[in-house]
């Protein structure tokens, strides 16, 4: 199968730039796999399409202020970006511009932080960096960064929050898990009196998720790693909603490969805490999800490779291309698309 399979035509303009208000005002097109038909509504009417004793699994990671700015010993200015925690001190990153991030480098961020360049990760085009810091990193990192938004989206955001979901719990993502920033607290609640259940799951989001995939075929296409968790509560509820037989309904791309990397052939899950890099394009048999809420993604990526995985390609495109004819907001802070 080749990548330019999964390309489709957008128009710049409908790139969104900023979030609607309130979030849930966003468009949703739903698409219905057993009736093949496409319905134009609003993210707000989701309750009418899911039913008691669904399962809605999210993830609630929280984005890092991660773009930061510094100098060289030299004076040399710097920006770098978090792309993953190592351990207490170390991290991957990204620093631009690269010549000044040499092995051995020393980089200084404020009074507070520094660090110093271990060694080069030549594939993804990242550092190895040891960090060196008074007080608490994440105060740090608070206060100096800045949100690492895509780079599809020009404008300044005003409000960080809106790259944030409302249920975002555990910081460690260099992006959002776009799906889940169209729920707001009223619509969780409604959802929950109806008899929704709500299961979280945490993947940190990497930047490799907006990298384009460069082979002409898509089996050649190595995908990144990111770190993934299931705790026993979010473990129950997946296996026991499987065991009665209800929809498994993931929010986001992010949910769908934490559930399918850590799930059987039956689709059951046990706690888990692991690295993934699970890599979903036709055909792929799901193991756990059974119906996907999504936002748009961008032509010829990893994304609309695994929402092709639940529709087939031909549909896909089909469904890509009426949302571009109605004029839909496209990536992250676009519209959204529910599969059934």
């Amino acid at each position: 199968m080749k990548t330019s399979d999964f390309d489709y035509y957008l128009p710049e303009r409908l790139i969104a730039q900023t979030p609607v208000y309130p979030r849930d005002s966003s468009r949703l097109l739903v698409y219905s796999r057993e009736e093949d038909k496409i319905l134009h509504k609003h993210f707000s009417d989701l309750p009418s399409f899911l039913r008691k004793g669904d399962l809605l699994v999210r993830n609630n990671t929280r984005v890092l202020p991660a773009r930061m700015f510094g100098y060289t010993k030299n004076g040399g200015k710097v920006e770098v970006l978090l792309l993953k925690r190592l351990n207490l001190t170390d991290w991957e990153v990204l620093v631009k511009p690269g010549k000044k991030a040499k092995p051995g480098a020393e980089l200084v961020l404020s009074n507070e932080l520094s660090l110093k360049v271990l060694s080069n990760v030549e594939e993804a085009g990242s550092r190895i960096v040891s960090f060196s810091f008074n007080g608490v990193f994440e105060d740090i990192i608070s206060r100096l960064g800045e949100m690492p938004l895509p780079p599809y989206i020009t404008e300044k955001l005003k409000d960080q929050e809106r790259y944030q979901t409302v249920y975002a719990k555990v910081d460690g993502s260099a992006a959002a898990p776009t799906a889940g920033l169209h729920f707001t607290e009223r619509l969780n609640k409604e959802l929950e009196d109806m008899g929704v259940e709500i299961a979280d799951v945490l993947l940190h989001v990497g930047l490799g998720t907006f990298r384009p995939v460069k082979v002409d075929d898509v089996e050649g296409h190595h995908m990144h790693s990111e770190y993934y968790e299931i705790d026993e509560v979010a473990a129950e509820k997946i296996n026991r909603a499987k065991r009665e037989g209800r929809r498994v309904i993931a929010v986001g791309t992010t949910s769908v490969r934490t559930l399918e990397s850590a799930a059987d052939e039956n689709g059951f899950v046990k706690p888990t805490k692991a690295n993934t890099e699970i890599f979903i394009y036709p055909p792929y048999k799901f193991k756990c999800v059974d119906s996907l809420i999504t936002n748009f993604h961008l032509p010829k990526s990893t994304l609309v490779m695994l929402v092709a995985s639940l529709t087939g390609r031909e549909k896909i495109l089909e469904i890509y291309n009426t949302a571009v004819a109605e004029e839909y907001r496209f990536f992250s802070f676009g519209d959204a698309m529910m599969i059934l």
